[in-house]
């Protein structure tokens, strides 16, 4: 669905809510009991992950761009974490087929007992083994090394592992019933991210204890985000939305958060 209508010219928020809007249909969304497990990422260009328009961006997608959409839903608090690149210019094409492999090849070596480390190691042996031209000049395709996948758990988007996509990482091993999201990022850059631009993704930490609010105001949105969000992720386009996040939740109208 979403890729018949992306396309150069689009503009970021559109896309993300029209990808939403699909979510909610099909997972047929229920509160916290069924709906979206987090903000639709639209992460672009040199910009690794975890972006999503917030309320007055304006940004459109170009044909020269490329962007990685980032989406997921969840029932009963079992999350399903997806994503895939979008690239209209095809000199992008061996990037792309570069992080679909090495995404392939963790899937394949994924498994009961098997390393996190040598899941990493094989997804960078991969990775690493494409090249870039742009412009007549060549560019090594590198894993980005301080970015993983991760298990997930019940409402907990990132659980209590993390899959690199290096060699040389932990040496824990996978097991039975456990659930992952095998992620994997390819640069032609640094292959280092930092933090930086303004946050747009945010989530209750999931064993944060209990402090009391003294401001109205405050107690007010984390009442809204507890019974919206619980502690799945949440963006301030959800907040501002006149259902507040989920109509299912809180109705059409009337929750707006300001």
């Amino acid at each position: 669905y979403a890729q018949s209508f992306i396309e150069p010219g689009i503009k970021l928020a559109d896309m993300c809510e029209r990808i939403e809007g699909m979510n909610r249909r099909l997972v047929e969304e229920r509160g916290l009991q069924a709906g979206i497990a987090f903000p639709t990422g639209c992460s672009i260009n040199h910009v690794a992950a975890h972006y999503t328009p917030n309320p007055g961006d304006d940004v459109t997608l170009g044909y020269g761009d490329v962007m990685s959409v980032d989406f997921g839903t969840q029932i009963d608090g079992r999350i399903v974490d997806c994503a895939w690149t979008v690239a209209f210019d095809p000199k992008f094409d061996s990037l792309l087929e570069a992080v679909r492999e090495a995404t392939d090849t963790g899937l394949r070596t994924a498994g009961i007992d098997v390393r996190l480390c040598d899941v990493g190691e094989a997804i960078q042996e991969t990775m690493e083994s494409y090249e870039l031209d742009l412009g007549g000049q060549t560019f090594p395709v590198r894993c980005v090394r301080n970015l993983n996948g991760h298990s997930m758990e019940p409402y907990q988007i990132h659980g209590r592992k993390s899959v690199p996509i290096v060699k040389g990482g932990d040496a824990t091993k996978m097991e039975e019933g456990e659930i992952y999201a095998i992620e994997t990022f390819g640069t032609t850059g640094r292959a280092h991210v930092v933090e930086d631009l303004e946050c747009s993704h945010y989530m209750k930490n999931f064993h944060a204890p209990h402090v009391p609010l003294r401001m109205p105001r405050a107690k007010k949105l984390l009442a809204h985000i507890n019974k919206t969000f619980g502690t799945l992720a949440f963006c301030r386009r959800w907040l501002e939305r006149d259902d507040g996040g989920s109509s299912a939740v809180n109705g059409p109208t009337g929750a707006k958060q300001e």
